[in-house]
């Protein structure tokens, strides 16, 4: 009997999770599945966004992964076979450029090679609407039902070799991002030695990014590209963030400094303030509230995912904003900004969009909106988060940890478990209340909180809280991992 792998699982069905389809290249992630995963995509967007936008036409673009060039042809080839007509990308670039694209150029959509944060050993598919966003639940449901169906048409044979129209998306994208800020005070605040800024691309699609746009010097770390990114993966946690945050500690310019982390492909951010501390979006999104409100004159809805932070809404209070909620997923926040009219809207693992912009999340934009925070206020992100913490009177520490799952079996048991017999007492604390829009949000008595969800791309169980103390976090994610340890 041949030897199998440890590693190796049968390719199951392809599924799209909070946004898009991802896999293991080779296992399953593959060209043949990856062709019959673009060809449905690509047929729904026709269907769902050709009246609307009288178009044919759909982008292709891609990030730094291993063969992402040539997943994107294999793309390329499989909307031409639907009947599509395609432009190409030329470059890698981050997401929501593509995004872009998509909505200047009229397209019907854009499909999009990247695996976002996953690490080195995965690709993906992700799609965008005409709209310049991720689209709906109901839109990647079609294309899994198509793929039930075997839907596969077959590629004419000029496709094969046809030089497809290409395009480049740096330009556009960084002339419409840099039209949001006042790029001239951040610029001055760098030449006159007054703001320093980092940026950690994590070897990803943010690569030159800032630079571009700023046009002024930034201090980039990992921008070679690297598909095993360094042997970790490009997500902004802590952990992996370790050399930038030390660059900001130790830096001889004793004025202002940033430092600004992208995921693989830009579309999520996380900072780290002028005393070299991590900022996760919990803590962004706050600040960001409060700039584009006050010192920008914006109005419009807050909308956080169901594992953001409590501070948001008591930051919304604070300058008369309403607060709408969604399941963890930016396709969620994208779809309630093509009807409601938004300020900014942001989940908990860094991405985060705004109504100036389109319905998309995008790290550059983030970071840019951060340093005119910065410039414009005179103070760094520690003094902002304090300053909103005093006013509003609410302090809190927040942390979240990924846990490993031997299978999917043990996933299904802890499924069965919380819908059976959830836990009454979390860490000495009565549980007050249970949220189920995504996952398992328990409030506890001492008004901490606790979040059980899965992964949608890999068997992982994310644990988040929120308590009023480090201790108590920490406390009550080691109660977590125990009592998941158990399954």
């Amino acid at each position: 009997m041949a030897h199998v792998p440890p590693s190796f699982q049968p390719p199951g069905p392809i599924l799209f999770g909070t946004d898009g389809w991802r896999g293991i290249i080779a296992e399953d992630f593959t060209f043949e599945r990856l062709y019959r995963a673009a060809c449905a995509a690509a047929r729904v967007l026709k269907e769902t966004y050709g009246e609307a936008t009288g178009s044919n036409t759909v982008i292709v673009g891609y990030d730094r992964r291993f063969l992402s060039e040539e997943f994107a042809h294999t793309t390329a080839i499989a909307a031409k076979a639907v009947g599509l007509d395609v432009i190409l990308s030329e470059s890698y670039a981050p997401t929501p450029a593509f995004s872009l694209a998509a909505k200047d150029k009229n397209a019907l959509g854009a499909l999009v090679i990247t695996a976002s944060h996953n690490p080195g050993s995965y690709s993906g598919l992700k799609i965008k609407g005409a709209f310049g966003g991720s689209v709906p639940p109901e839109v990647t449901e079609k294309v899994e039902a198509l793929l039930a169906q075997g839907y596969l048409p077959e590629a004419p044979a000029e496709a094969l070799t046809f030089p497809f129209p290409t395009f480049e998306p740096w330009g556009p994208y960084c002339e419409s991002l840099g039209k949001k800020v006042d790029i001239g005070a951040i610029q001055a605040a760098v030449k006159g030695g007054e703001l320093q800024i980092f940026s950690d691309v994590m070897y990803g699609a943010a690569a030159t990014g800032l630079e571009r746009i700023l046009g002024v010097s930034v201090t980039e770390l990992h921008g070679d590209r690297d598909p095993l990114f360094g042997g970790g993966a490009p997500e902004p946690l802590p952990r992996n963030l370790v050399e930038v945050m030390d660059r900001i500690q130790n830096r001889e310019n004793p004025g202002l400094a940033a430092g600004f982390v992208f995921d693989g492909d830009a579309d999520r951010i996380a900072a780290i303030d002028e005393n070299g501390e991590f900022c996760s979006s919990q803590i962004l999104i706050p600040i960001l509230i409060e700039h584009l409100s006050v010192r920008r004159g914006l109005t419009g809805e807050v909308i956080k995912t169901v594992s953001g932070s409590d501070l948001m809404p008591k930051v919304a209070e604070l300058f008369g904003l309403s607060v709408h909620e969604t399941a963890v997923g930016y396709k969620y926040i994208a779809d309630r900004m093509l009807t409601t009219p938004v300020l900014i809207g942001g989940e908990e693992s860094g991405g985060i969009g705004y109504g100036s912009h389109i319905p998309e999340r995008d790290g550059l934009l983030a970071a840019l909106y951060v340093l005119e925070a910065i410039v414009q206020s005179g103070q760094g992100l520690a003094a902002l988060y304090r300053s909103l913490q005093t006013r509003t009177n609410f302090f809190a520490a927040y942390d979240r940890i990924d846990l490993p799952l031997a299978s999917m079996a043990v996933r299904d048991r802890i499924l069965d478990a919380l819908k059976r017999d959830r836990p009454s007492e979390i860490a000495g604390q009565a549980v007050i209340d249970c949220i189920t829009i995504d996952g398992y949000k328990f409030r506890l008595a001492d008004q901490r909180w606790l979040m059980i969800r899965f992964s949608g791309t890999e068997p992982l169980l994310r644990l988040y809280c929120e308590a009023a103390k480090l201790e108590q976090v920490n406390e009550t994610l080691a109660w977590a991992k125990h009592w998941a340890s158990q399954f």
